[in-house]
Parts: C-alpha cells; sequence; structure tokens
C-alpha cells in the first residue's frame, strides 16, 4: 500500500479546523522499509502565545522553534524526562500553532507494535501521546521532519473521517489558568 501524505495546505489553516480534521487519518513511520500505522482518534489543538497551555506561551526557545516554523512539520518534544509526544505544526509560519496526536487505532506492523509495547494488551498500545510514540518508534531525532515530504520517515495519509466525534478540555495542563484549562480544544472518536 503507497498512499500520498497529506498536503501542506491541509496544514495551512486554522489549528482547530486541523485537530478536527486529523480525527480518522493515518499516522505512518517507515522503520527499516516496514510501514507501522494507526488511525488517529485523540488530538488536541494548542494556538499561539496567548493559550496559556502552549508550549509558545513564554516565546519562541530551541524547545519550540518548530513551532513557529512553516505547516505540515513535525513538533516532537520529551517530556516529565521519559516520555515523547508528536505534533503536526500548523497554520502560517512565525505564529506558532500545533496539534497533538494524543492516540491511535493502531492498524498496520502490528507485530513490530507488539515487540515495542511487550506484555501490554493491543487496546492499550497506543492510547496515549507517549504510547504511541512507543508503538511507532518516534523521538527526538524525527523533530522538524516534514509531514508532507512522500519519501520521508513519517507522515500522514488520508483515511477516513468520522462522521460524528466529541470535544472537552485538553488533559494535563493543570499549570495553565483559566479559561484555558476549560477550553474544549480536545478532540475524539
Amino acid at each position: 500500500m503507497t498512499l500520498q501524505p497529506l498536503p501542506r495546505d491541509f496544514y495551512d489553516r486554522d489549528v482547530l479546523e486541523v485537530a478536527q480534521a486529523l480525527l480518522g487519518q493515518r499516522l505512518v513511520r517507515l522503520v527499516n522499509g516496514l510501514r507501522i500505522a494507526g488511525i488517529i482518534t485523540e488530538t488536541e489543538a494548542y494556538r499561539g502565545s496567548d493559550d496559556q497551555a502552549c508550549h509558545a506561551r513564554h516565546g519562541r526557545t530551541a524547545r519550540n522553534a518548530v513551532m513557529f516554523g512553516p505547516p505540515g512539520h513535525a513538533y516532537i518534544y520529551f517530556t516529565y524526562g521519559m516520555h515523547w509526544c508528536l505534533n503536526a505544526v500548523c497554520e502560517r509560519e512565525g505564529f506558532p500553532a500545533a496539534v497533538l496526536i494524543r492516540a491511535l487505532q493502531p492498524c498496520e506492523g502490528l507485530e513490530q507494535i507488539a515487540a515495542r509495547r511487550p506484555n501490554i494488551p493491543p487496546a492499550q498500545w497506543s492510547n496515549g501521546p507517549a504510547k504511541l510514540t512507543r508503538a511507532l518508534e518516534i523521538n527526538g531525532a524525527l523533530n522538524g521532519i516534514d509531514l508532507c515530504d512522500p519519501n520521508g520517515a513519517l507522515w500522514i495519509e488520508a483515511g477516513q473521517r468520522p462522521l460524528t466525534w466529541h470535544s472537552g478540555p485538553r488533559i494535563g495542563i493543570g499549570y495553565a489558568p483559566e479559561p484555558w484549562r476549560s477550553i474544549p480544544w480536545r478532540f475524539w472518536v
């Protein structure tokens, strides 16, 4: 199966639109010539330096610089001293916005995923942002990779958008003041 990555203009729009549109799309990781993939089932939107839950709230830094770059690139960061998280950069270059990919339903490379997630039930292989990066072998070496490159090691392909989805507050942002903590910018199937 060879599908094309989503085009740059998919990401070059409002981050809330992209966060919803990513539901049902297929995240693909190529490792040693093997495809590992999952259907995106949960996302969160982070928009600009005014968003007090966004990494850009303190301005541009070495860690978040990719967020300020062109849309359609992967912003991958390390958190809690042990986990990688994957985001898709959105909106215009210079404006920091990204969608955190929070969960996947694995659909390709299940043997490879099982080997990376031993003794864990399949339903829990990639049902969280750090779990999915482990399952697909995504780490900081891929930070800044072009998600629109058909010859890349990481991309998102067109899938089947769900007819309905839910929204609610983002998770793990207790440090953010209101109204940012309660804004329903998390989307899930």
